[in-house]
């Protein structure tokens, strides 16, 4: 989809918004002119400018378009972010497989230009790679998108930082959205390499690397598969030298059977996304460097495969951590935690960060707290708390902060070792955010976002939403200091088993004896069919 901003443009179709009972505005004066008060006419029936509604009006032969769209605004007053971005991404949604080719927008401001075309081009996304027998007219026909503004260098100025943010998010969801087969560990991180075209320093270690690192507990969640596990790291330096980075790290399991805990098979299809958190990593790193941000950035991606061949690793086994810390693994499938406490570690260690932010499909848990519109939050730092809502607010991935606390750090208590991966039924995606904590060093501000309901998103979405994949993060991690506009804006800088005895956070199983009565029954399917919906990470 090509964007641009211009003070005049022919299209095939023309789009304006109104004013909810506000009349006609005056961009459309001259065309509702010209076609005899056809435009007039569309607004004296039942269409009065409510957020979203829409007339198509079609133009007699020999007007200036072949379409005139009216789509409401709303109450102005009303009309922020959101509403923009929603109306840029109903007009593409609305003629992106019409057969017209181009559209002219007649915008307000330079920054509701850009606020729509960040819409329009989030909602032109496709993931039809796969499609070999897609028909002419099952393919976009909209190509070119035109902003008439009065201020074109601004919108253009005000639309690039939104640009870089929509190719990064685009990118994350185009890695989410990836079959297995193709998106493993290997070709992950060839995938990355292709950011050094625009100026990313980019080192991949392997598994003899990484063993000599200590870091065996991300290793032990990979050796069941044939396809080698990778760290991936990227850096974007684009602050000033020796200033210390903004660390980003994210979860990479390319595909999760839950290994020796195996999935059930229902649903494990959507296991293709428990990488989302290092794809939301690789976007940013994308948007930071597309935009040229003047900050010093490193991202970090432990990129493995859950697989549960004879050599994985089993509940029971304890397992060394490159912190010198051991884990007693009760449940194989909570093993994204196991990935990540080995790279923050790694981080800590490498660089010497003013902030570190993990990003990672964690827990079901936090789908049942939270559903799909908000990701959880659990920090260290107020600072770092409130600059991430404030951030998500204004960019629409939004986070909800939860609690931790030693009361909750005390469920990890293991029998055998130092802790478990697992905290028992209650507070899953509390349990595990108490376990990275164990992993950060005291003085380290640090924030783990769970998105494990926010990475994809089934049933209703938002207009500019329209893949399985959201691409959840880049948005959120890009967000800018109004006062510096080329900085980050930073404060310091699974499908459930049965009903069981025994499992973690990650299945939700039942902790307790089963009962036969008719009413525990009923809520046990119902509990069931909640979690089916909710675990899928």
């Amino acid at each position: 989809m090509k964007i641009t901003f211009t003070d005049a443009a022919k299209a095939d179709v023309f789009a304006f918004i109104v004013d909810e009972d506000g009349g006609l505005p005056e961009s459309a004066a001259s065309l509702d002119k010209s076609t005899g008060g056809l435009l007039s006419a569309a607004i004296d029936g039942r269409f009065t400018g409510k957020k979203d509604q829409q007339a198509v009006i079609v133009l007699p032969k020999g007007a200036e378009a072949r379409r005139a769209i009216l789509i409401g605004g709303g109450k102005p007053k009303k009309r922020d972010a959101r509403v923009l971005e929603g109306l840029g991404a109903n007009l593409v949604k609305a003629f992106n497989m019409s057969g017209f080719k181009s559209m002219a927008i007649h915008a307000g401001s330079a920054e509701d230009a850009a606020r729509m075309g960040l819409g329009a081009k989030l909602a032109a996304y496709r993931f039809d790679n796969y499609f070999t027998k897609l028909k002419p007219d099952q393919k976009p026909s909209l190509t070119a998108i035109s902003f008439v503004v009065d201020d074109t260098k601004a919108a253009k100025a005000a639309f690039a930082p939104l640009n870089a943010a929509a190719e990064g998010t685009m990118l994350a969801r185009d890695l989410v959205n990836m079959p297995p087969n193709d998106l493993y560990p290997e070709s992950f991180a060839a995938k990355i390499k292709e950011l050094s075209e625009i100026g990313v320093e980019v080192e991949i270690l392997g598994e003899k690397q990484l063993a000599k690192l200590g870091m065996n507990s991300m290793l032990g969640v990979g050796q069941g598969s044939v396809k080698e596990s990778q760290l991936g790291i990227m850096r974007w330096n684009g602050g000033k030298d020796g200033e210390d980075p903004v660390i980003l790290v994210g979860k990479g399991v390319c595909f999760d059977t839950g290994g020796i805990s195996l999935k059930p098979g229902p649903g494990m299809e959507d296991m293709r996304g428990d990488m989302g958190g290092a794809a939301a990593v690789t976007g940013t790193i994308k948007a930071l460097a597309e935009r040229k941000a003047k900050v010093n950035a490193v991202g970090l991606i432990g990129l493995v495969e859950n697989m549960p061949d004879g050599n994985a690793i089993r509940p029971g086994d304890i397992l060394k951590s490159a912190s010198g810390q051991t884990i007693e693994v009760q449940n194989t499938d909570a093993e994204g935690r196991l990935v990540l406490c080995d790279v923050l570690w790694y981080a800590q260690e490498k660089f010497k960060p003013k902030a570190i932010v993990d990003l990672a499909t964690l827990t079901g848990a936090i789908v049942v707290s939270l559903g799909h519109h908000h990701a959880g939050l659990f920090t260290n730092s107020d600072d770092l708390s409130d600059e991430l809502t404030k951030a998500g607010l204004t960019e629409g991935e939004r986070v909800w902060r939860l609690p931790m606390g030693p009361e909750y750090d005390a469920l990890l208590k293991s029998k055998f070792a130092d802790m478990r991966n697992i905290g028992g039924r209650a507070a899953g995606s509390i349990t595990a955010a108490q376990f990275l904590k164990r992993f950060v060093k005291d003085g380290v501000k640090w924030a783990h976002i769970d998105i494990a309901g926010a990475a994809w998103v089934e049933g209703e979405k938002a207009a500019l939403d329209v893949s399985w994949a959201s691409g959840f993060g880049p948005r959120l991690l890009d967000r800018r200091r109004p006062s510096c506009p080329n900085a980050l804006k930073w404060a310091g800088a699974s499908l459930p088993l049965a009903p069981t005895q025994t499992g973690g956070p990650r299945s939700m199983r039942f902790s307790g004896p089963m009962t036969t009565s008719r009413s525990c029954r009923t809520a046990r399917r119902r509990h069931q069919a909640l979690m089916r919906h909710a675990s899928r990470c």
